[in-house]
């Protein structure tokens, strides 16, 4: 089984996480030379791709932040309303609360996703990669293989999710000199006490539902990125960066506007026996989410899913069908 797919994923995710660590300060002073450079020039250096990977990554956090206490809580009137409480009561740093484990766990994800999703296409189509432009495979195989690659890194997400998500919901601001503790110190202490507290079946709460969100979601999602780089590019050819980047992009979007009302069932079942009731199901947790506030309800954190999704996952791409090339 070709394995390139899997170490594309893995080093597009790994080396973000690298730079991000050693070198924050350089993003911001070096973006819009770098984001500027990929859309007129294409895909030059590997440098150039991870930078805006991981700062797409790192931007798009926030926007996740507020995403799931707009879908968790009912402290909040609206996106900017949650983004000025957050900011008078944590500072900036409460917009960041839960990005270590994303960061360190999206090179295993990007892997799983991207590497299943490429290898399930040569089990269907029988052609690798580098072939696919010149006999593109079905739409019907694409969303195949983006839904056999969304279900199985559901399974490989879903304890870092819930950690990600139960640390976003601390709303408490930086610890002070003889204030109480959070009840999550950071993402190790978070885990441990899910596992002692919940069992090993806790860290995978709200498992059932990322796997429903995450299966469709990706066929679509690749589906939609396949089709659109078909639509502006010549039969034969490999599809420009600029063509990548709004692929990318609008293939992010499409996929959060079905994703969505799971995504909000998911993100309460993970909450869940905190700060609001204990389901007893995925349905129940629809079935009282809907009485208590309406159908409303299943589209919370739409509008910012959809800010985010744009530029994290057009550089997803870019940095993915670069170094695949670049492999030949």
């Amino acid at each position: 089984m070709p394995v390139e797919e899997f170490v594309a994923g893995w080093i597009s995710g790994e080396t973000f996480f690298f730079l991000l660590s050693h070198h924050p300060q350089w993003w911001i002073t070096s973006w819009g030379r770098l984001a500027s450079s990929a859309w007129r020039e294409g895909p030059h250096s590997l440098h150039l791709l991870v930078t805006t990977g991981a700062l797409g990554l790192v931007l798009g956090h926030p926007f996740d932040t507020v995403k799931v206490r707009l879908q968790t809580q009912n402290t909040y009137r609206g996106i900017v309303d949650c983004m000025v409480k957050t900011y008078r009561h944590e500072s900036l740093l409460g917009f960041f609360k839960g990005m270590s484990f994303p960061i360190a766990s999206i090179a295993v994800v990007n892997s799983v996703l991207f590497g299943v999703y490429s290898n399930t296409l040569l089990v269907l189509t029988a052609t690798s990669h580098q072939e696919r432009r010149a006999q593109p495979p079905s739409y019907t195989h694409v969303f195949i293989a983006g839904c056999t690659g969304g279900f199985l890194q559901a399974y490989c997400l879903a304890p870092f999710d819930l950690i990600k998500v139960r640390l976003q919901n601390q709303t408490e601001p930086r610890a002070q000199p003889g204030s109480p503790p959070p009840q999550y110190r950071g993402p190790v202490h978070c885990a441990a006490s899910i596992f002692q507290e919940e069992g090993p079946r806790g860290l995978f709460r709200g498992a059932w539902a990322l796997t429903l969100r995450d299966t469709p979601t990706l066929g679509i999602y690749f589906a939609t990125y396949e089709w659109l780089c078909r639509q502006s590019t010549p039969d034969g050819q490999n599809p420009s960066s600029a063509t990548v980047l709004v692929a990318g992009g609008f293939a992010g979007i499409t996929s959060w506007v079905t994703a969505t009302p799971l995504d909000v069932i998911k993100s309460r079942m993970q909450m869940a026996g905190l700060k609001q009731r204990e389901y007893q199901g995925m349905l129940d947790c629809m079935v009282s989410s809907a009485r208590q506030e309406g159908l409303g309800v299943f589209f919370r954190g739409l509008t910012i899913n959809s800010a985010r999704a744009f530029p994290v996952n057009a550089v997803t791409f870019l940095s993915y069908e670069y170094l695949l090339h670049s492999w030949g």
